[in-house]
C-alpha cells in the first residue's frame, strides 16, 4: 500500500473511534426532538408571580420566612373566627371551615403544626405584620393594591360577590337598592367596589358598578352584617359579600335574600407579609403545595364539603 493510502485508512480509523467513544452522536438540527410548546399560563397561575429556580429552591434561604417555620416546626395562620363556611372558632376554642382545612392540609404537608390566630381583617390586609403570625388563609383577594405589602400563592379558589337586602326591606332587585344602605366587612373588596374604586383582578377585575347613590356601613367582619339583621337592626338594607357567606347566612336562618346574579369574581390566596423574613420560598412552596392539592382533588373535595360545590376552577374553566 502507498504511503498516501496508508495516511487515508488511518484518518478513517482516526473518525470511527472518536465516533465510538463519544457516546452517540449530537442528533443534527434536522433529526433533533422539538421542544412541546409552551402552554397558555392558567388564571392560578397568572395572578401570583412565577417562582425562579433559586426561589424554589430545596434549601430555605437562610433567615427567610420557610427556614423560620420549619426551624420552629409551626406555622401560625391568620384567619376569621366569624366568616362561616370558610372559618369560625367553635365555643370550645377549636377552628372549622373551608379554609381551616385548607391551612391544616399546607402544614401537614410542610411537616409543620398549625397554629390560629385571629387579628383584624383590616390589620391582616395592612401588612406590616412584625411577625406575629407567618401567613394569613383567610379567603383573601389578590388585588395590585395588596400586592404593594403582600405576596400572594397561587389561589386557591374562586367566589362570586353576591349581593343581598334584608327580608325586612322589600328589595328584590339590584337597582331597588339605589340610594340605600349596604352593609359590608372593613377592607373588603366589597367596600371598594361600592364606592366606585377600581379593582384590579387582572382578568377577572370587575366590568360592573354599583348601584347609584349607593351608601356604606362597614361591620369588622362580612358576617356582621347579616347577624344584626337578625338581631333586629335595619339601618341598613343591602349586604354585599362572598356567595359562600351568603349561602351560609341563608341557611342558618337569617333573614337575607339574594338580588341579582353575583356583581365580579375573586382569586382567594394565601397571603404573606413582605415586611417580615424574606418570604420568597415560603411563597413558592406553599404555591407548589396549592397546585398539588388542585391536581389531587383535594381542594375539590373541601370546596364541596364546606361550600357546596367545586369553587376551585375559577368561572371560565
Amino acid at each position: 500500500m502507498s504511503l498516501r493510502g496508508r495516511l487515508s485508512l488511518l484518518a478513517s480509523v482516526a473518525v470511527i473511534a472518536a465516533a465510538c467513544s463519544s457516546g452517540g452522536a449530537t442528533p443534527s438540527p434536522s433529526t433533533a426532538p422539538t421542544a412541546p410548546p409552551t402552554a397558555e399560563p392558567s388564571m392560578a397561575e397568572s395572578m401570583a408571580p412565577s417562582p425562579s429556580p433559586s426561589e424554589a429552591m430545596a434549601t430555605p434561604i437562610p433567615g427567610g420566612l420557610l427556614d423560620k417555620v420549619m426551624t420552629a416546626g409551626k406555622v401560625v395562620v391568620s384567619t376569621d373566627p366569624n366568616y362561616a363556611p370558610q372559618s369560625i372558632q367553635n365555643p370550645d376554642g377549636t377552628f372549622s371551615g373551608f379554609d381551616i382545612d385548607v391551612a391544616n392540609e399546607i402544614g401537614k404537608r410542610l411537616g409543620v403544626s398549625v397554629e390560629f390566630v385571629t387579628p383584624d381583617w383590616s390589620i391582616i390586609t395592612a401588612g406590616g405584620w412584625s411577625e406575629r403570625w407567618d401567613m394569613s388563609v383567610g379567603s383573601m383577594t389578590i388585588t395590585s393594591d395588596r400586592q404593594k405589602v403582600l405576596d400572594f400563592s397561587t389561589p386557591y379558589y374562586y367566589t362570586p360577590a353576591q349581593m343581598t337586602a334584608s327580608q325586612a326591606s322589600g328589595i328584590t332587585t339590584l337597582d331597588g337598592l339605589a340610594g340605600k344602605t349596604v352593609c359590608v366587612g372593613e377592607s373588603t373588596t366589597y367596600l371598594d367596589w361600592l364606592q366606585g374604586k377600581k379593582l384590579d383582578f387582572g382578568t377577572m377585575s370587575p366590568t360592573t358598578t354599583p348601584p347609584a347613590g349607593v351608601k356604606v356601613v362597614t361591620q369588622k367582619t362580612d358576617q356582621a352584617c347579616p347577624q344584626l339583621w337578625t338581631a333586629g337592626r335595619n339601618d341598613f338594607e343591602g349586604w354585599l359579600s362572598s356567595s359562600t357567606t351568603v349561602d351560609a347566612a341563608i341557611a342558618a336562618g337569617q333573614p337575607v335574600v339574594k338580588v341579582g346574579d353575583p356583581v365580579y369574581y375573586e382569586p382567594l390566596a394565601a397571603a404573606f407579609d413582605k415586611s417580615g423574613p424574606d418570604p420568597t420560598d415560603m411563597v413558592a412552596k406553599v404555591s407548589e403545595i396549592i397546585q398539588a392539592m388542585h391536581d389531587d382533588g383535594t381542594l375539590k373535595a373541601f370546596s364541596e364539603k364546606w361550600l357546596g360545590g367545586d369553587l376551585t376552577q375559577g368561572p371560565s374553566s
